[in-house]
């Protein structure tokens, strides 16, 4: 069964190729759309940031209504507001505009989530941990292929070329996906004929989650999880350069250290957890978060840095945030979009408040604050893995 659905999954993998692409693509143009909007780059910066103003007016109720309506109308208005954004980019007279447009596809964005990670839940119930995280590597393709085409586009002095790229993918895609299934469709089409419906998922109870408890946890996991890697890839640089003393150059680097420790988690972990339950991934990577980051906030050296960076990209970024997701949506099964709404709601709360406080406070209890972020995680993890087993009959949900 899950075979049928793996056209569909790659399609939705596509869009989030261009997801990464959209999500850089203003910043790595930033010198022409300076020119075009009649601002400078803190103008430019300023509407980058409407990216997640869009996001968070979107993702509190998108998902609902994905359990709704279903699971493609959402992704097909998540490329359509995609479309907008991009072509809209190209033609935008001043920042006033380019800031709807880039708000336009935050709202892009948690459409595509509502849904895209339930529709893979609901298409491989036996490998959600693989399905989901394989979202974030689709992601990172499209930031590693978008400097490729802005170079192709600064030979031939054109740097509209990657807005219309993006632009043409999406709708090409949007083909595909038309005639591709979706498992929440087959089952209302079972249904309506009196087919018998098979069960999206294998998950059986001993004991009722409770939402106060485990429902709880999500909630703060959603925000913990985001925060604890946003809060390093924001910051890492300059703490490297005032505390460690570190080289721009060299600190500038630590980025990129952070970047291929994530590549290698994705690669790792859609392998690996054909095999082992998301849950139980989640707490060594939540446990070695919090070992790295208390690392570098107490032994700030090249050294310690380096291969701090490296091992939050690994065990932060590179999908434990997805796969907190796959743990609630197993525990919680009725209502994905929901839920995935609930969670990155949060998710989108700690982009806003991990920034606004942390330009208020020193680079070092910037740090502290992460390290906070990192053990709070890890207790949350470890409740969650208890309750899991406390509440899922493990042998006979396969």
């Amino acid at each position: 069964m899950e075979k049928k659905y793996f056209p569909t999954a790659l399609a939705l993998y596509i869009n989030y190729i261009i997801h990464g692409i959209g999500v850089i693509i203003i910043s790595q143009n930033t010198d022409a759309l300076a020119l075009q909007w009649h601002t400078d780059t803190a103008g430019v910066m300023t509407v980058v940031s409407m990216l997640g103003i869009g996001r968070l007016i979107a993702i509190v109720f998108s998902g609902y209504l994905s359990d709704l309506f279903g699971r493609k109308p959402f992704v097909f208005l998540g490329i359509a507001s995609y479309v907008l954004y991009f072509l809209g980019l190209i033609y935008a007279p001043n920042i006033t505009v380019a800031m709807i447009l880039t708000v336009i596809a935050g709202i892009a964005n948690s459409f595509l989530d509502s849904g895209t990670y339930p529709a893979l839940m609901e298409s491989f119930p036996k490998h959600a941990g693989t399905a989901t995280v394989l979202i974030k590597a689709a992601v990172q393709i499209g930031q590693w292929i978008l400097p490729w085409i802005i170079i192709l586009a600064s030979s031939l002095r054109m740097y509209q070329l990657s807005f219309y790229i993006a632009a043409v993918v999406l709708i090409l895609n949007a083909f595909w996906i038309w005639k591709v299934p979706f498992p929440d469709e087959d089952a209302k089409a079972a249904k309506a004929t009196d087919e018998a419906v098979p069960e999206e998922t294998a998950t059986v109870f001993k004991a009722k989650p409770n939402m106060f408890i485990e429902g709880a946890a999500f909630v703060v996991y959603g925000f913990i999880s985001q925060a604890t890697f946003y809060t390093i890839s924001q910051f890492i640089s300059a703490y490297a350069k005032e505390v460690a003393g570190m080289s721009n150059n060299a600190a500038s680097l630590l980025l990129s250290y952070y970047s291929t420790g994530t590549l290698i988690c994705v690669a790792f972990t859609a392998l690996v957890g054909l095999k082992i339950r998301p849950v139980n991934l989640v707490l060594p990577y939540t446990f070695m978060s919090m070992i790295a980051i208390g690392a570098m906030t107490m032994f700030p050296s090249t050294t310690v840095l380096v291969v701090g960076s490296v091992l939050v990209g690994f065990f932060a970024a590179g999908g434990v945030m997805q796969l907190g997701l796959t743990v609630m949506g197993e525990m919680f099964p009725a209502g994905k979009g929901t839920i995935t709404s609930i969670f990155y709601t949060f998710g989108s709360i700690a982009s806003f408040a991990v920034p606004f406080i942390g330009g208020r406070i020193s680079i070092q209890n910037v740090m502290w604050m992460d390290t906070i972020f990192a053990v709070i995680g890890f207790v949350i993890a470890l409740i969650v893995f208890i309750r899991y087993y406390q509440t899922i009959d493990t042998k006979a949900s396969k």
